[in-house]
């Protein structure tokens, strides 16, 4: 409701408010009294998770964004930091003719994209989205976001848990991008904790090939999972970039352990 107060602070308004012609003018009403214009919320699908978390896709005019639970997950408009842990953790990978990567969790097609970018024409992605939904918002809505990145002949995708995959892969990987659920402090789902415990980083460095690099995103610095992974035979390097790299954003970080000889 607009109360006649905020109408006598603008000349302009005052004129034209209620006279001729006041639907043509009513937007300037909005913009010259300086109110702010709510912008709804479009639920463009809905899932549920293993462990009962109820994921949203919802569109915010040109911005798309997944909620868990009600509380916002990821969103298309910060994206840089996904991209940059493709960066990191394929810098070994993007050198072979034939490398093997595996990511765990699809989110928005983001780090996706970035990897296939890096990836020579013979590489082998395989995508784990323990969540179907997911997997068929990145095949219609999603879609464009990343430029299509399910439609390269490169990528694999299968429909479960990561760990699952982990375990069927032994010395398989060249690079195990971790892009799960908030890191290892987990945000939308108690299942996912069990990638970042001892087990779970046992698991992935079976799977790596020797050199190989394990690359985890985290929304917070975590120095028990950086001494987990060391204590799980890793050398460690920790980077920290922003949401939206350049461009600012929360600062996050993003976890590189290597698999060397003789560890």
């Amino acid at each position: 409701m607009i109360s006649s107060q905020s109408i006598t602070k603008c000349n302009f308004c005052k004129h034209f408010f209620g006279g001729p012609g006041a639907r043509r003018v009513f937007t300037y009403v909005f913009l010259c009294c300086n109110i702010t214009l709510v912008k709804t919320l479009e639920l463009l699908g809905q899932a549920r998770s293993r462990d009962g978390t109820v994921l949203k896709l919802v569109r915010r005019s040109d911005e798309y964004i997944i909620l868990a639970n009600g509380k916002s997950l990821m969103s298309s408009r910060m994206h840089g930091s996904e991209e940059a842990l493709a960066t990191f953790a394929c810098r070994h990978a993007m050198a072979l003719e034939k490398p093997c990567v595996l990511i765990g969790g699809l989110g928005m097609g983001f780090t996706l994209r970035a990897t296939l970018d890096l990836l020579p024409p013979n590489a082998t992605v395989v995508v784990a989205e323990i969540v179907p939904a997911v997997v068929e918002w990145n095949r219609g809505p999603l879609a464009l976001l990343a430029g299509e990145p399910l439609t390269d002949p490169r990528v694999h995708v299968e429909i479960d848990d990561v760990a699952v995959t982990l375990a069927s892969g032994r010395g398989q990987f060249d690079a195990i991008l971790f892009d799960v659920d908030n890191g290892p402090a987990a945000f939308s789902g108690s299942n996912n904790q069990g990638l970042y415990d001892d087990r779970g980083i046992a698991a992935a460095f079976a799977a790596l090939k020797m050199n190989g690099v394990l690359g985890v995103w985290s929304a917070r610095e975590d120095r028990k999972f950086e001494q987990r992974l060391r204590h799980g035979r890793f050398t460690v390097e920790v980077e920290h970039v922003r949401g939206r790299l350049k461009k600012g954003g929360p600062r996050h970080t993003i976890f590189l352990a290597h698999k060397e000889p003789g560890k």
